[in-house]
Formats: structure tokens, sequence, C-alpha cells
């Protein structure tokens, strides 16, 4: 398996539009971070989790030639906003794009790209396949490869969470039900969101999401999902225990 961190940023992405703190003036490129998503690659297949307003220059950056599937962990702007640029994989495999997603996520694509959707379709719009999913306390086979979607809850939002094998993604994270937890135990690897320090409504700060994974002991543990007020990446990487990591854009896992 191979994992690679497309986007660890928050919804605005580092540097802020506008934002003059150390974190969005500093030169370290661990520092500039594009919204949140991953590229699995496991079983022959190659899938992406979310597609944020930075998904075409994600592909570009991760040379990404060929895309089986896409993944929604829910509809919020930073996670869906980017499928209009499927369109070039659309061109190059012949088919329609496969999005998973929970069906109220997939009926927020309907109403935010109705046009994709349309009886009287644009020529060029991009070609997509919606695929209903829910949280299952078995993996699910999608797109002959077994991956078990998992309830994850983003403050009062249920979103998914993805397990491939002995890896898990879980972004935008506030609390996981206890079946979700007893579904991450033996994961060695594991991508989990941690906003920044102070308390927030409906995302993990960092002491909950070092607090959490005490309680899931993954042999690693990446974080993402991060905003500028978590703090410089090498002033943060300092005060993490071992094992854990802050992600960086472009961060491969194998």
């Amino acid at each position: 398996m191979k994992v690679t961190i497309l986007g660890s940023g928050t919804s605005q992405g580092i540097p802020v539009i506008g934002c003059d703190c150390a974190v969005c003036r500093s030169d370290d490129p661990r520092d500039q971070r594009l919204r949140t998503s991953a590229l699995v690659e496991w079983g022959g297949k190659t899938f992406c989790i979310d597609v944020g307003p930075d998904f075409r220059q994600q592909m570009l950056r991760a040379g990404v030639q060929h895309l089986d599937a896409i993944l929604l962990t829910h509809e919020h702007n930073d996670h869906i906003i980017g499928l209009d640029d499927v369109r070039p994989f659309n061109f190059r495999q012949k088919r329609d794009m496969p999005v998973y997603g929970l069906p109220r996520v997939l009926q927020q694509v309907k109403e935010r790209f109705a046009y994709i959707f349309a009886e009287q379709k644009y020529p060029g719009a991009p070609g997509v396949r919606l695929h209903p999913l829910e949280p299952s306390d078995q993996p699910v086979e999608i797109e002959g490869v077994p991956v078990w979607p998992l309830e994850v809850m983003h403050g009062r939002l249920p979103i998914l969470g993805y397990r491939f094998g002995d890896f898990a993604y879980l972004t935008d994270v506030k609390s996981l039900p206890e079946q979700t937890i007893a579904q991450l135990r033996g994961c060695k690897a594991i991508v989990l969101s941690a906003l920044h320090r102070k308390p927030h409504h409906s995302h993990l700060n960092l002491d909950e999401a070092l607090q959490l994974l005490e309680v899931l002991q993954p042999e690693r543990a990446w974080l993402t999902h991060i905003s500028h007020r978590m703090g410089r990446h090498e002033e943060v990487s300092a005060l993490l225990p071992k094992g854990v990591e802050l992600a960086r854009d472009g961060l491969v896992i194998t």
C-alpha cells in the first residue's frame, strides 16, 4: 500500500489569504498546506479521498495518471468542490468517475453540480457515477477492493472515515463512536485530524487527537487538517510523542 498526503491543511489552506502570522509567512515548505486530501494506492487500484478546491493542483503535483474512484468523507466545500476537475480522467479513461459517499453527501453533490446531472448535459461536462455508501460493520467492496467505511462524528454531523487493511484515514474528527473505535483496533497506521491547540466545537484539537491515539494505539500516526493556528511544523513536531508526526503535503506513507 502507498498513501500520499495530497493536502494537510484546513478549509482555508496555508498560507491564509491576507494573514501575516509566523506560519503563513514561513518559508518552510512543510508549513504550506493545501486543503485536506489523500491518495491511496492499494490492491491495484488508486483512490482519492476527497476532492477539494485544490484537487487539480494536487493531481498534477503527485503526477497521478489514473484514478479508479473518489471516496468522499462529507459534503463541506473543502472536501467536494473540486469535482469538476475529474474531466481529464474522464477523457483519458473513457468512463464516468465512480464517486462514493453517504446518501446525504451525494445529494449535495447533485445540487451543487446540477449541470453534471442535467438531462440536456453540456458537452464536455464531467462524467460521474454516484454510489451510496453507509458505515458498515464489515469491509465493503469498492471497485473490487475491500474498504471499511467508518462512522465519524464531525461535531454533530455524521461523516465517513475509511480503513484500508492496516491503514485508516480519519479527517474532520471531533469524536468516534465506540463501534468505530473497535473497528480501528489493530490498525498499524492512522492519519487523524487535529485542527489546532485550542478547543473547537467540531474538530479535535492537538491534545484531544493525542488522547484518542492513546486509545487507538497505532504503531504510527500522522496529524492532518491543520490550521495555521497550530504553529510552525518544526515547533509543533518537537512536542509530539514518539510515533506521531505532523503530516505534510507530499508525504508518502508505505
